[in-house]
C-alpha cells in the first residue's frame, strides 16, 4: 500500500490527481485534504471505499499539518508521498494591491508548501523513501500583468522544492515541482470566452491541458522508477514558455 496526501482535494486539480492514482495503482491510498466544499472531494471517496478518504486540513496552520499527518501515519503506519497542491489566486496591481491581498495569497500558495514538507520529512526520513511534489506555476517563470503575489509566491515554492531536495536527498526522499499553464479546472470556468480565444492563440498546441495530464507527471513522479529525478521544475504548458 502507498499512502498519498494531496491537498487542494475538493478542487478540480486536486480531484483529478487523486483519481489518476486510484485508477492506475491499485495499491494506492490516497488521503484528500480539504477545509470547506466537500462534496466532490466526498464523491469520490465514495467512488472507491476504504482506497480513499478525507482529512481536515487548514494548509496555512501547522497545528492542522500535524494532526493530518499523523492520522494518516497511525492509520497508513507512514506516509509515502505528498501533493502540494493547494493554493488559491488574488489578482491586483500592485500598486493597490492591499496588505491581505498579498499576505492572504502568499501563505496560501508558499507557506502552506513550508508547512506541508516540514510536516512528512521525518516520517518519511523514519521509512527512507518519500516523494514530494509542489504545484507551482508557470506563472514562477513567466508572470502575467496583475499576478505580484502568486508568481513570487509560485517562485519561492520552485526555489523551496530545490533546496529541499538537496537536503534530504541522502534519505530517498525526492523533491520535485510542476509549472502547469492554463490547465481546464474551475480556476479558467469564469474565463471570457474571448480572453481563452486569445490565450489558446498564443499556446503552440492551441488548447488548454487537461487535470489529467498534469495528473500523469505527479504519477511518475512519485513512483520508483524516479528515483533520480529530484530537484526539478517541469514545465505542462503546451509550449507556451
Amino acid at each position: 500500500m502507498r499512502s498519498i496526501l494531496i491537498t487542494g482535494g475538493n478542487g478540480g486539480l486536486g480531484l483529478g490527481i487523486g483519481r489518476y492514482f486510484l485508477e492506475k495503482d491499485p495499491d494506492a491510498r490516497v488521503w484528500l485534504g480539504v477545509r470547506s466544499r466537500r462534496d466532490k472531494a466526498e464523491a469520490l471517496a465514495g467512488e472507491f471505499g476504504d482506497r480513499c478518504k478525507l482529512v481536515d486540513l487548514e494548509v496555512t496552520s501547522s497545528e492542522a499539518w500535524e494532526a493530518a499527518v499523523g492520522r494518516i501515519v497511525e492509520e497508513d503506519g507512514g506516509i509515502d508521498v505528498l501533493v502540494n497542491n493547494a493554493g488559491m489566486h488574488r489578482d491586483g496591481l500592485l500598486a493597490t494591491m492591499d496588505d491581505e491581498a498579498w499576505s492572504s495569497v502568499v501563505s496560501s500558495n508558499l507557506d502552506s508548501v513550508f508547512l506541508g514538507c516540514r510536516a512528512v520529512i521525518r516520517p518519511m526520513m523514519s521509512k527512507r523513501f518519500g516523494r514530494i511534489i509542489n504545484i507551482a506555476s508557470l506563472s514562477a517563470v513567466l508572470p502575467p500583468l496583475g499576478q505580484t503575489n502568486y508568481a513570487a509566491a509560485k517562485a519561492g515554492v520552485v526555489a523551496l522544492t530545490r533546496t529541499l531536495a538537496k537536503e534530504v536527498g541522502r534519505s530517498g526522499i525526492t523533491v520535485n515541482a510542476l509549472m502547469p499553464g492554463y490547465i481546464e479546472t474551475e480556476a479558467l470556468s469564469d474565463m471570457d470566452p474571448e480572453a481563452a480565444k486569445r490565450a489558446k492563440a498564443g499556446i503552440p498546441m492551441r488548447r488548454f491541458g487537461k487535470p489529467e495530464e498534469v495528473a500523469a507527471a505527479v504519477f511518475f513522479l512519485a513512483c520508483q522508477d524516479a528515483g533520480y529525478v529530484t530537484g526539478s521544475a517541469l514545465k505542462i504548458d503546451g509550449g507556451i514558455y
